[in-house]
């Protein structure tokens, strides 16, 4: 007559026992869902960043810098007060580059020293008109801009004689320099027009 409350306990106990393993389980897989949540989400931020930059930056070329390139004296012109000096930028690296704008430009003494360079960035000086261009450079080819320059005082500071140009291309920070044969008289105050095809920028290129 006893057995049957005797069965029904151990009935009750293993029911509870059932019952403790499964929240167990239950309260272990939540907590690796939310960690699997966590570890992908902070995955996604960290990466796409990255995978966007490095796809923007593979698809255009670089941009024409100095350690790429060789800068060089095309010549120079005078007339009425009024000289012009053209210079050219080749690619001498095996792969294209790509230049757009105005060189900055510093006029230099015979020691090296920097001279007075009072400088117009313009697409039409005295010479004519050159309009803003972008310009892929594939390797060996050349870039050309002119600087246009007065022997005339006027209110600028006093005229001396530049034997070098110092040069910084578009979208560079880096520095060339070149000779100018025989020195060129200026007068502190330049137009420099922005880059051109080949040597087109100089009337006698």
């Amino acid at each position: 007559m006893r057995v049957l409350p005797i069965c029904a306990l151990m009935a009750l106990v293993l029911a509870g026992c059932g019952s403790s393993s499964s929240t167990s389980s239950s309260t272990n897989a939540a907590s690796s869902s939310s960690q699997s949540s966590s570890s992908v989400s902070t995955t996604t931020v960290t990466t796409t960043p990255t995978t966007s930059t490095s796809t923007t930056t593979s698809a255009g070329t670089p941009a024409c810098v100095a350690s790429m390139l060789a800068l060089s004296y095309l010549g120079g012109n005078g007339a009425t007060g009024h000289i012009e000096l053209g210079f050219a930028l080749r690619n001498t690296s095996s792969g294209s580059c790509h230049t757009y704008g105005y060189p900055g430009i510093l006029f230099l003494s015979a020691s090296g020293g920097s001279l007075p360079t009072d400088t117009t960035r313009t697409t039409h000086d005295f010479f004519g008109s050159l309009p803003l261009k972008a310009l892929t450079v594939a390797p060996g080819q050349e870039v050309s801009f002119r600087i246009g320059t007065s022997d005339v005082t006027g209110s600028g500071p006093s005229c001396t004689t530049a034997h070098a140009l110092q040069v910084i291309a578009p979208d560079d920070t880096a520095t060339l320099k070149v000779a100018l044969p025989g020195g060129t008289y200026e007068c502190g105050n330049a137009t420099v027009s922005p880059v051109q095809p080949g040597t087109s920028a100089f009337s006698n290129g």
